[in-house]
């Protein structure tokens, strides 16, 4: 793998396997965005770099890396979409604050704090774990009666 110079400038871009966005949006999401130009939809993704392009210094172009979505969640409703967004504004304001974007806006800075607190109802891992086991034991059972019949 490459190293780069401290200062130079990499230009990112999403592939074209975008499976995992298809699937966090639901029909009536994909719906609403081809029927509605301009159209919003609030995510969370994870992006994965799958592959990089340098360049030679005569060419004068940047380097690039090209990311996929490995992972993704749409928000559902207007307070998910509201809490995606504050968090997204927060990541802003951190990185003003940073230096790596020039102003500091007001309010809250850490993203962290506000999705905590918005999605603090919503299952954890474990208890997501626990469901999908249950559900995974009912089916077989349900199986195992069927056959049995």
């Amino acid at each position: 793998m490459p190293k780069l110079a401290k200062d130079a400038r990499v230009t990112a871009k999403l592939d074209s396997a975008a499976e995992h966005l298809d699937v966090a949006l639901t029909t009536a999401q994909k719906r609403e965005l081809f029927e509605n130009p301009g159209k919003v939809a609030f995510a969370i993704v994870q992006l994965q770099s799958t592959a990089y392009t340098g360049h030679a210094d005569s060419e004068g172009k940047d380097p690039q890396v090209k990311l996929r979505i490995t992972q993704a969640g749409v928000a559902l409703d207007e307070d998910e979409a509201a809490s995606l967004a504050e968090a997204a504004r927060a990541m802003y304001r951190r990185r003003r604050m940073d230096g790596t974007l020039d102003e500091v806006g007001a309010g809250p800075h850490g993203a962290g704090a506000i999705l905590s607190a918005d999605f603090a109802g919503y299952p954890s891992e474990e208890e997501f774990q626990r469901h999908e086991e249950a559900k995974a034991k009912r089916a077989r059972e349900h199986e195992r009666a069927a056959h049995l019949r």
